[in-house]
């Protein structure tokens, strides 16, 4: 295992340490979607969940439960391990909404802090591993959403100048060059970060020498990218 992929797994496991003072406890909601088994389980030991369970929680609404908050709180480890490996089968963009809708910023410190150690190491481990068992797209996406900030994220891949991170580069190109997307693309189930203007400008300044990919000087993209950098900043 690479260096980066075991400080991953390391912030993974000080995540399981972090959210294991989450107790059980009597978890209500739709009982037409959910029986009283499943509602059972969901109260019980979290490694004893079966994942289909999770992974269904993971993309339900908030309105199923009668404290969705603290429900997908207790429930982060589990879905948080099962999306940074690909296992989980739910869409990064919903899980990244649903964490905003659960308010995990304003969790107790050491579960946002692991959580943020978590974005960090992922963030880390794909720009250095290729292929991985995420897409960059989504990964990018999930992270980005999540924590209201995509520039960090770009400044990380300008400055990891590795064949895993241009590979990486080339597999976004290809992901949001389809029907042009990079011009009005928005990350997030609710399409909460509108991504354009600072992806577009970085894959045409600052990582444009390391992008092999003629399709970057389509006169239209040219375009878009005049009219985002000519807009005026907002007060």
């Amino acid at each position: 295992m690479s260096r980066h992929r075991q400080q991953l797994m390391t912030a993974l496991d000080a995540l399981d340490r972090a959210f294991a003072s989450e107790e059980p406890f009597s978890v209500t909601g739709c009982t037409y979607c959910y029986g009283a088994q499943d509602l059972t389980e969901l109260g019980g030991p979290l490694d004893l969940m079966a994942e289909d369970l999770v992974s269904a929680v993971a993309a339900e609404v908030p309105s199923h439960w009668d404290d969705f908050p603290r429900l997908y709180r207790r429930l982060t480890p589990r879905i948080i391990r099962s999306a940074v490996t690909g296992q989980l089968h739910v869409d990064e963009d919903l899980i990244a909404s649903r964490l905003l809708a659960a308010d995990w910023t304003t969790w107790d410190a050491p579960l946002s802090r692991a959580l943020r150690d978590v974005w960090s190491a992922w963030w880390q481990a794909t720009l250095h591993t290729h292929p991985g068992p995420v897409p960059v797209k989504r990964v990018l996406s999930l992270i980005t959403v999540a924590t209201g900030n995509l520039r960090p994220w770009l400044d990380l891949w300008t400055a990891t100048r590795t064949p895993a991170a241009d590979a990486r580069l080339a597999d976004l190109i290809d992901a949001v060059l389809v029907e042009f997307e990079i011009t009005d693309l928005h990350m997030g189930f609710y399409d909460e970060y509108h991504a354009t203007p600072e992806l577009l400008d970085w894959l045409l300044t600052d990582v444009r020498d390391r992008a092999d990919d003629v399709r970057l000087d389509e006169p239209y993209l040219l375009e878009r990218h005049r009219d985002h950098t000519a807009l005026p900043e907002s007060p």
